[in-house]
C-alpha cells in the first residue's frame, strides 16, 4: 500500500513537500516513482529514485525544481516541490512499477 500527503493549494512560486508511506512489501528493494496527473491530460512521469538513492532522474519539466529523496528506515519516498507553476497542478501519485497510491492533489493558483 502507497499512501501520499502533503498536497494542497500553494500561491505560485512556493513550495511544497509531498510524501508517500510504504507498506506490506519491501520498500527497500523497489526503485519509486513520482507521477503526475493534470485534468484532461495524460499520465507524466515526473521524477524516480532508485532503491539505494544512488540515482535520481526528473522530468525535464521539473528538473531544477524538484528533489525527490527516501527514506528506507521509514518506507518513505518524497517530492521536494520548489517554485511551483500552475502548470504544476495536478494529482501527485507515488508508484514502485507494481503498486501504485491514490494520489495527493496540488493546486498552484493565485
Amino acid at each position: 500500500q502507497l499512501v501520499e500527503s502533503g498536497g494542497g493549494l500553494v500561491q505560485p512560486g512556493g513550495s511544497l513537500r509531498l510524501s508517500c508511506l510504504a507498506s506490506g512489501f519491501t520498500f527497500r528493494y523497489y526503485d519509486m516513482s513520482w507521477i503526475r496527473q493534470a485534468p484532461g491530460k495524460a499520465v507524466e512521469w515526473v521524477s524516480g529514485i532508485s532503491e539505494d538513492s544512488s540515482t535520481s532522474d526528473y522530468a525535464d519539466s521539473v528538473k531544477g525544481r524538484f528533489t525527490i529523496s527516501r527514506d528506507n528506515a521509514l518506507n518513505i519516498v518524497y517530492l521536494q516541490m520548489d517554485s511551483l507553476q500552475s502548470e504544476d497542478t495536478a494529482l501527485y501519485i507515488c508508484s514502485s512499477g507494481v503498486y501504485r497510491g491514490q494520489g495527493t492533489q496540488v493546486t498552484v493558483s493565485s
